[in-house]
């Protein structure tokens, strides 16, 4: 067995009892370690022997930092954003608001104009957006320093910082105007749920928890959207699998009609606002 195959197997078998994808993890670790991508790894394992970095890192996954935390980065859609300590670590589940977006505005050849990304992070899903739409131009608002420095380095470093503004705030305080498309992933996890393995631990509560019931920062946003959605538009804010009924009752007011879409499990996970 070549040295980087012994050493996956060896590093997988350590991670089975704090991890839910041991191996994965230790591939993903691996290609960090040689500087290479997980799909080269696998095709054409390096003949050399494995870093020691590749143990350290282990070491610190062991423990049940998150490998966005380890590696420094996390893709998203169709870009990767560096992440770090502070920051909330994109999922896969808020792809749906991307893929939402996708198919309102595919009825419209030129797509979302002005954008609106409250809680904005690493820039993620601003960021994802600018990507798919060369013309449209955004906000992403976080109340957070350090997220919003990690939002303004990805965006200069996927050549996005000329249509990409980045201001420290608290929702949508102080914004005037009006957007084509509002996204928004708020905290929604009730404050006595329990997380998986390294999420309480490592990221910033403040961008997990919100409230007893994980609806206050919702409440705080529904009054927020209809003044700033243009005609049109389209408002996509994502919410926990059980708030299916109280995300959408919050939302839905003033004139706004309400639906749901469902992650990549099936579970609801975004309330989609557009002008009734």
């Amino acid at each position: 067995m070549k040295p980087v195959a012994r050493a996956l197997a060896d590093a997988a078998r350590q991670l089975e009892a704090s991890s839910d994808s041991a191996r994965l993890d230790a591939e993903l670790l691996m290609a960090e370690a040689y500087n290479i991508d997980r799909d080269r790894l696998l095709l054409a394992p390096p003949d050399r022997p494995v870093p020691d970095r590749f143990w350290e890192m282990l070491e610190r996954r062991k423990r049940g930092e998150p490998i966005a935390y380890i590696t420094g980065r996390r893709a998203f859609w169709n870009i990767d954003l560096h992440v770090g300590p502070g920051v909330l670590i994109p999922r896969p589940d808020s792809e749906v608001l991307i893929a939402s977006a996708i198919d309102h505005f595919g009825r419209h050849p030129d797509g979302p104009r002005r954008v609106l990304d409250l809680g904005t992070g690493p820039g993620t899903l601003l960021l994802a957006t600018l990507d798919l739409w060369p013309d449209a131009r955004g906000i992403g608002v976080d109340m957070s320093r350090q997220a919003l420095s990690y939002a303004s380095a990805n965006a200069r470093r996927l050549g996005l910082e000329g249509r990409a503004e980045f201001r420290l705030g608290n929702w949508a305080d102080d914004l005037a105007g009006s957007f084509d498309l509002l996204l928004c992933n708020p905290p929604y996890v009730a404050t006595k749920a329990k997380l998986g393995p390294g999420v309480a631990e490592y990221e910033p509560s403040e961008a997990l928890f919100a409230g007893p019931d994980g609806l206050d920062d919702i409440r705080r946003l529904a009054p927020e959207i209809p003044r700033l959605l243009a005609p049109g538009g389209l408002a996509a804010v994502e919410i926990g699998a059980d708030q299916a009924e109280a995300g959408p009752a919050i939302l839905q007011r003033d004139g706004l009609r309400a639906r749901l879409a469902d992650d990549l499990g099936g579970r609801p996970r975004a309330v989609l606002l557009t002008w009734a």
